[in-house]
């Protein structure tokens, strides 16, 4: 019934004529052109780049882009926030948004912007004077009671709600001065709904032997759900279950204009933003607690000296504290057990960081006969302080290994590896990132424009306070960024060609040269085949024999350097009659020095040692050490869009945009948000130490060949000769949605175990099977019901424990597309004067349509070609009054 009525709903959106007025006047920008981020007028504020930006900067949950088509994401896929981890998420599960930069502007970075990245803000506010007094208050609610089931989910839906709630005030605060304070707070009270893969009823009891290692075995089974599976019919070993979630956001801003004299303006500007995360656990402690506090402060000199002439000099200081540690109820170490769900946070877990940016920029633009120049600087000062995780609690996996299965192997106690790490992992790390830039915008005549500018990006080498570690790379000093634009109207209509190019440079993130804190010798990581589990360092492994442990070593290349991309695009806009727009784009880039680990004195085959697991230390190259793990710049990204976007502004009230793309991205392994550290890491790793990118080519993670988004919005007619209430109550209601369809994003098929009979038992993960029907390459597995049929085992054959790699190549598959359509109503009331009240409802997911998450890739593994998760959430509906004047 709830699907019936969405249904008709969407199709009322969609159908209704009408005649007057559009609602929206959709513009693109003169600068960037039409693009999906060119959003109409919206009762509810559009959200500024800032913002958007914001989200993935400090990786902040509870956030939706319902109008570029996103819905919500299912919260049981849980990931780190720290780092860029929000913008790879995103990228794995909407896929990137083929964006066209037809500026280049000298005084910022467009490092992936193709992709839809927003680029960074300049340093300098902005000016904006008001002579009275604005301000608004707004509050959102959503109720679980609206809210339909995802798709997996068994029972109903569970109590949850959200509530969203803030104030803007902005007044001329005294002679020349201006104020504006704003402040929100975000409650979230969720329920998360999962599958997870729990022991069976017959594998919930110990069958060691040792008293002690059944006791340890024990509590390890308990952290495990009291609950049976429940959804055998996609796993035997499969647990839809709920679990409460709590996100508290806080957000506080103020900003001050003082204007000094006729030519002088200083600027002010604070912004905090805080956000406590709850997490779920479906089991004991299986994720982190989340504390994330934001200072971001700014000062702006603006000068005017003639009326040609103008500077800006501004000061700032940005302050990010992050602190993950493990919720109360861990089991202490990280338990992986392949089959089931794994215990207690990953490894590199707890986090307890602060990153103190203090920043420096000036610039001077002068308007020169047809000539706009543009010059300045900006300097970056970094701090980066506090302690980062490798396996410091300890790390155990349970495979398939010793002639039994991996749950076997974990009743027993019988581990596969031990990892631990010990020793001081508090650092801080001082840099500079530095910025020159010129431009010039040439009106050569007045149907062409040409667009110059060059940026000059230094980037010192970092230096740890306490010389605990040495950087071995040298300052990147050779950055230059060249760029260029070209505007031409033709005749008539022929209309507009655009063309750009720019170079631009990305960064090495701090996270990524921080990994020599766990380089011995004030830190070791050690690994040990075969151990003993409750006192793996120092007594004998379960097989009887002495530890055989080894420290891992984390290195940086000596030539380390800063990513960079090259990025052009031409557009085309003919003229077309009334207001239709249409632009026809291609946009392209390649991207060099890609940052990669690399890990290398992996396991080989030597004559006479046998070819297990537990000899893996006895086979490397160098004796001294576990890996190597090498970070290098070792991958390139190619990638290519076509895409064409249609506006039709105003017709008979109705307002629409519509954009399709066809895009194709590979690189080699890694792409352009990949820091080379923990996650990112073991994503890029190849079967083996050799050949390193001809193992990994192949479309990259967020690769989507095809996406189209549309946007249509409605305006009801003026009643007229009614009463006035009636007028107020029916007439004027904005009735808008949003669809997006895209391809899914690529996934690979893993052998599930290292060890002999499945991989090269070269104590790593990674590896590949080799492909025995090459007809199944390049399927969609996108729904349950023919999942296991379209991705069969008898496609696949595991290795011979002596092969370097699979045959089977990197994101040989691509998992179920997007299929969303959001949609809202809303409608402005006058209540006196200038004062206005708004309603607006909103459905995101209207039509409960559920977007299916990879099937298990792990050949060795019960779940094989099973889908059983969801990347998003059911349907919800959300609403907001908001009152302005």
């Amino acid at each position: 019934m709830q699907s019936l009525l969405a249904t008709l709903f969407l199709a009322f959106v969609i159908a209704l004529p009408g005649t007057g007025k559009a609602l929206y006047a959709w513009q693109p920008s003169p600068k960037e052109g039409l693009s999906e981020n060119s959003k109409p007028e919206s009762p509810e504020p559009p959200k500024p780049a800032s913002e958007v930006s914001r989200r993935t900067e400090l990786n902040l949950l509870g956030k939706t882009d319902t109008a570029a088509g996103e819905s919500r994401r299912n919260e049981n896929i849980q990931f780190n926030l720290v780092d860029n981890n929000a913008l790879k998420e995103l990228n794995v599960r909407l896929g990137t948004t083929v964006t066209v930069i037809q500026e280049f502007q000298p005084d910022r970075s467009y490092f992936g912007a193709e992709f839809g990245v927003v680029p960074r803000s300049p340093l300098h506010l902005g000016a904006g004077a008001f002579d009275k007094i604005h301000g608004r208050l707004h509050a959102s609610h959503l109720n679980s009671i609206f809210s339909a089931r995802s798709f997996f989910q068994v029972g109903d839906v569970q109590a949850a709600h959200e509530n969203d709630y803030g104030f803007r005030l902005s007044l001329p605060a005294w002679d020349g001065a201006y104020l504006s304070v704003e402040g929100s707070q975000q409650k979230i009270r969720g329920s998360v709904n999962g599958n997870v893969l729990v022991p069976r009823p017959d594998e919930r009891t110990p069958l060691a032997t040792d008293p002690a290692i059944r006791a340890f075995v024990a509590r390890l089974l308990a952290a495990y759900p009291l609950a049976l599976p429940n959804r055998t019919d996609i796993n035997e070993r499969a647990l839809n279950t709920n679990a409460p979630q709590h996100i508290n956001s806080d957000t506080g801003a103020t900003r001050l204009q003082q204007d000094v004299g006729a030519r002088d303006r200083l600027l002010f500007s604070y912004l905090f933003t805080s956000q406590s995360v709850d997490a779920f656990q479906l089991v004991s402690g299986q994720n982190p607690d989340t504390d994330t506090r934001a200072h971001t402060a700014r000062i702006t000199w603006n000068r005017n000296w003639t009326a040609t002439t103008l500077t800006d000099f501004s000061a700032g200081f940005d302050r990010v504290g992050s602190l993950l540690v493990p919720e109360e109820n861990a089991v202490g170490p990280n338990i992986s057990i392949s089959g089931l769900t794994s215990l207690g946070p990953e490894s590199a877990i707890p986090i307890n960081r602060a990153m103190n940016m203090f920043r420096y920029g000036g610039m001077i633009r002068q308007l020169r006969d047809n000539h706009t120049w543009t010059a300045g600087f900006g300097l970056l000062r970094r701090q980066f302080n506090g302690i980062e995780s490798d396996t410091h609690r300890g790390f155990f996996s349970f495979t398939n290994d010793f002639g039994r299965s991996s749950i076997e192997n974990f009743r027993l106690g019988l581990a596969t590896q031990h990892i631990r790490a010990i020793g001081n992992i508090h650092r801080g790390f001082r840099n500079w990132d530095m910025q020159y830039y010129a431009g010039d915008t040439w009106r050569v005549r007045p149907d062409l424009t040409l667009n110059l500018g060059l940026r000059y990006q230094p980037v010192t080498t970092p230096f740890e306070v306490n010389r605990f570690n040495i950087i071995p790379y040298g300052c990147d000093c050779n950055n230059v960024a060249p760029r260029f634009g070209l505007a031409y109207r033709m005749p008539s209509w022929l209309g507009t060609l655009r063309t750009a190019y720019g170079l631009d440079y990305g960064e090495i993130f701090p996270v990524t040269f921080g990994q020599v804190r766990f380089a011995p010798p004030v830190n070791h990581k050690i690994v040990i085949p075969s151990p003993y589990l409750l006192d793996p360092l120092g007594s004998l492994t379960h097989s009887g024999g002495v530890p055989d442990a080894l420290s891992t070593t984390y290195v940086l290349d000596p030539e380390l350097a800063v990513p960079y991309s090259h990025q052009y695009n031409f557009t085309w806009e003919p003229a077309l009659a009334s207001d239709w727009r249409i632009q026809l784009g291609y946009v392209g880039s390649r991207s060099h020095k890609l940052l990669l680990m690399w890990y290398t004195n992996r396991s080989h085959p030597v004559p006479g040692i046998p070819q297990t697991t537990a000899t893996v230390n006895s086979r490397r190259a160098d004796p001294r050490f576990a890996e190597i793990r090498r970070v290098i710049n070792g991958s390139r990204g190619y990638f290519d869009a076509a895409r064409v976007s249609l506006l039709l502004p105003h017709w008979r009230r109705v307002s629409m945009d519509a954009a399709f793309w066809y895009s194709k991205a590979l690189d080699l392994g890694s792409s352009y948000s990949n820091t080379a550290y923990d996650q990112d890491s073991r994503l890029s790793r190849s079967q083996s130490e050799f050949l390193q990118g001809a193992d990994m080519k192949g479309p990259s993670s967020f690769d989507q060949p095809f996406a189209f988004l549309w946007r249509l919005a409605y305006e009801t007619p003026i009643i007229l000769q009614r009463s006035n209430w009636v007028r107020q109550a029916f007439g004027n209601w904005n009735l808008s949605a949003v669809l997006l369809l895209k391809n899914g994003t690529p996934f690979t098929v893993l052998a599930g175990s290292d060890a002999p009979g499945y991989g090269n038992v070269d104590a790593n993960g990674g590896d590949r099977p080799n492909l025995l029907d090459p007809s199944v390459l390049g399927r969609i597995i996108g729904d349950p019901d023919t999942s296991r049929e379209r991705l069969p085992r008898s496609a696949f054959q595991y290795m011979e424990p002596t092969d370097e790699r699979g045959n089977l190549g990197q994101n040989t598959f691509r998992k179920g597309g997007i299929r969303n359509v959001n949609a809202a109503v809303s409608k402005d009331w006058l209540v006196a004067g200038e004062k206005r009240l708004t309603f607006r409802a909103e459905s995101i997911n209207l039509l409960n349509t559920p977007q299916f998450a990879a099937p298990g890739n792990e050949l060795a593994l019960p779940n094989f070609g099973q889908i059983t998760n969801t990347l998003n959430d059911g349907r919800t509906l959300r609403f907001m009054l908001q009152f302005a004047f």
